[in-house]
């Protein structure tokens, strides 16, 4: 666990907003001088506490509007039939999350798709060679409500 004060806090939620802003703006926005700001950043960097920076990018602009929601249920919850799904399905270059679940499912995929038809796809090529399933139920989102990628910090 790292600890973040409530500067940390400030820059991190600014970056989350935008992530591409330079460090002067950055340090503005949070009072901080430019060299006490980047130092942070830095600092966060090295700790791990900002992975990444990304791009998020407009899925209906791509023409990959569609997102579908995948429960699955494996036959058995070995170690080894655990690690088999998990590779395979890190191989799915439609996929956007997958989460072992505690609940009626032992899987949630995130899936995206362009319609049913790219879904039906998806599910021919990749989801139904998947090893060790017993169930699949898939659910289409009709509409995103809220989205974000920001964590409370």
């Amino acid at each position: 666990m790292v600890e973040i004060d409530d500067t940390d806090a400030r820059i991190l939620t600014a970056l989350q907003k935008r992530g591409r802003m330079s460090n002067a703006d950055l340090s503005e926005r949070v009072n901080l001088s430019p060299s006490a700001c980047h130092r942070r950043v830095q600092r966060l960097e090295a700790e791990g506490v900002i992975a990444h920076y990304v791009a998020l990018l407009d899925a209906r602009k791509l023409d990959r509007p569609a997102t579908v929601f995948v429960e699955i249920t494996l036959a058995g919850q070995t170690e080894e039939a655990l690690d088999a799904f998990e590779r395979e399905v890190a191989l799915i270059p439609d996929l956007l999350e997958c989460h072992l679940m505690a609940g009626t499912a032992d899987y949630l995929l995130k899936i995206s798709a362009r319609d049913t038809d790219d879904f039906a796809r998806i599910h021919r090529r990749y989801l139904a060679r998947l090893p060790g399933v017993a169930q699949m139920h898939s659910s289409f989102s009709l509409r995103t409500v809220f989205h974000t990628t920001a964590l409370p910090v």
